[in-house]
């Protein structure tokens, strides 16, 4: 059995990453049709993996698909989910849902009501790195959880016709495109935040949105965060680092954020608990390498969206998982422009 696919915003990472390696190669999906503004791409992304090239929105709704993934600008997702919903489809959008936390809200209840599933697009929790890393805290051999720190980075000059580089159709810069994935990862790992404190600025790159951001985070468990993300450091200088601390060890990875499967992972942990060492000694050995077998993100993404559907059950990255996500993002931006630290309302999805 598989689930039909209709894709709306068929370039970028659509054509990059999630057709070709999630739903072209999934065992459980079919790409049935595709829509982009940009006729051209379309039409190539169409006649590459042989699905129906639409020319709107309202056409590829109309299609056989049963779900419909958006990688389509932040400023377009609330109306398109909605829409999506209207005509019956289940929904897989990238982050963030919708601009701000109403319309988030706003195509959580359009889904609802319809019936429909919505999944958000944070495929980092399914790194099969990330997911053994997730093992080990739940095991407790990572001991109290101290410290979790995430980096995202890269250079993102400006570019007629980007979207993240105008918060007015994205709703941000660094945070809101690449924070949004870190803060969700270490919420996966570490539990719900609490609060957080966020600085932003523009300090290389000459566009609206912000360049520079790193947030300071509280989880529900006491246990401190920070992510940083940045939009003006060349690629190969950032090594997007994920570090994890506790009472007994810690886990200390390189390259496993991002788009790709692969990346570097050790753990460092105590069998058992000593006392004070004055001279604090740092061993020279290595640490237990984390190397699970490589699973593909979007694949892994794809499949279980697609099995959700089929088997009528949540899906593992629901909308509240989506809509929790927006209000911390939202808590940031709030955090930059007041200076202050911002309580998150534990109450909320």
């Amino acid at each position: 059995m598989t689930t039909k696919w209709g894709v709306l915003g068929s370039g970028g990472i659509a054509r990059r990453r999630t057709i070709p390696e999630g739903i072209v190669a999934a065992e459980n999906a079919e790409l049935v049709a595709v829509y982009d503004v940009n006729k051209q791409a379309n039409a190539e992304v169409a006649e590459e993996f042989g699905a129906a090239a639409c020319g709107s929105e309202a056409e590829l709704l109309a299609t056989e698909c049963d779900a419909v993934y958006m990688a389509t600008p932040a400023n377009v997702h609330c109306a398109q989910v909605c829409a999506a919903a209207d005509a019956g489809k289940h929904v897989l959008c990238e982050k963030p849902l919708g601009m701000t936390v109403a319309e988030g809200e706003t195509m959580a209840a359009a889904c609802a009501v319809k019936g429909v599933k919505l999944g958000c697009g944070l495929m980092m929790r399914f790194h099969a790195q990330h997911q053994a890393a997730l093992e080990i805290v739940r095991s407790g051999k990572l001991g109290t959880p101290v410290l979790a720190r995430a980096q995202l980075s890269c250079w993102y000059p400006p570019m007629e016709g980007a979207w993240r580089q105008d918060p007015a159709s994205g709703g941000g810069g660094s945070i809101m495109d690449m924070g949004g994935h870190c803060i969700d990862l270490l919420e996966m790992l570490f539990g719900r935040v609490r609060q957080v404190m966020c600085l932003t600025g523009n300090l290389v790159q000459e566009y609206a949105s912000e360049d520079t951001g790193v947030v300071l985070l509280e989880f529900e468990n006491g246990a401190k965060g920070i992510v940083d993300n940045l939009f003006n450091v060349p690629d190969e200088s950032s090594k997007n680092r994920l570090e994890l601390y506790g009472s007994q060890g810690s886990i200390l990875a390189e390259g496993t954020i991002g788009q790709g499967e692969l990346g570097t992972m050790e753990a460092y942990l105590r069998k058992t608990p000593q006392g004070y060492e004055a001279q604090q000694a740092r061993a020279d050995g290595t640490g237990i390498v984390i190397a699970p077998e490589p699973l593909n993100m979007y694949r892994a993404e794809i499949e279980a969206f697609s099995k959700a559907v089929q088997d009528d059950t949540e899906p593992p990255v629901n909308a509240e998982i989506g809509l929790w996500s927006q209000r911390v993002l939202a808590a940031c931006y709030e955090s930059a422009r007041t200076g202050q630290a911002v309580a998150l309302d534990q109450e909320k999805p």
